[in-house]
């Protein structure tokens, strides 16, 4: 095992001085070779179960266009979810969805803590040391987490694209849905396919809302952004989408 085996984050254009700043929590599908992949099938490592099929492209397209700083992990969330505090049940998951992980079977409390300090803690002091060097131009920058999700999902379909979530302070995904709506290009909606309740918005509200930050998380169906193409053509709609609903203070948006 080697330290960059364990690497945890990459930071993407940390200077970008656009007016937002990203953040893909589940970017990677990759696990650390010492744990033995997981005990996982080849079809459960490539599997959503292991990441979030095409957020990754679309982050660092979406980085290019905004020129905006981007926080992406670089190990699995089979190993540890960034996006869960250590409280939570699924941090460490024995079983995603249909897929059953070996590795984290009967995990005791001091390897989730490793793993804990091993991928959480790093990830999020990368995502705190870019925000608090962060200067944008923009007066009222925003932050936006980038994730997927699966088309059908234990043995339901889902007809929403896009979905636009917040924790407690709605304004922000408002707009964006607002705008989205407009447009009419995708099925949209608020709070879809999860929500707060659902314990999926830890850092929205750690990075975004308890900084004062406006903030949203944006859900993408998985199979609208699967091919490398794909995902540019979401990541320059949603560039778009993001540029008018928030403008900066002298665009012509903004006007």
């Amino acid at each position: 095992m080697t330290d960059t085996d364990w690497n945890a984050v990459n930071i993407i254009n940390p200077q970008g001085q656009g007016g937002w700043l990203l953040v893909c929590e589940h970017a990677s599908r990759r696990i650390p070779d010492a744990l033995g992949g997981l005990g996982l099938s080849s079809a459960a490592g490539g599997s959503h179960a292991a990441w979030d099929i095409g957020a990754l492209d679309v982050a660092h397209a979406l980085s290019d266009a905004l020129d905006a700083p981007l926080v992406a992990g670089d190990i699995s969330r089979l190993v540890y979810d960034c996006n869960r505090p250590i409280t939570a049940p699924d941090c460490v998951p024995a079983r995603s969805e249909v897929y059953d992980i070996p590795g984290n079977a009967g995990l005791d409390d001091a390897r989730r803590q490793q793993r804990y300090d091993q991928v959480h803690t790093p990830f999020h002091d990368a995502v705190t040391k870019v925000r608090t060097s962060w200067k944008p131009t923009q007066a009222a920058p925003v932050l936006v987490t980038i994730h997927s999700f699966t088309p059908v999902y234990n043995g339901a379909t889902r007809a929403v694209e896009l979905g636009f979530l917040y924790h407690a302070q709605p304004a922000a995904a408002q707009a964006l849905l607002a705008v989205e709506q407009a447009r009419g290009r995708y099925a949209s909606a608020l709070n879809e396919p999860y929500a707060a309740t659902d314990g999926v918005t830890y850092t929205l509200e750690k990075h975004g809302e308890a900084q004062a930050l406006p903030a949203v998380m944006i859900e993408i169906r998985n199979d609208l952004i699967d091919t490398p193409e794909k995902a540019q053509a979401m990541a320059g709609h949603l560039a778009e989408s993001l540029t008018r609903a928030f403008p900066a203070p002298n665009s012509e948006a903004a006007r």
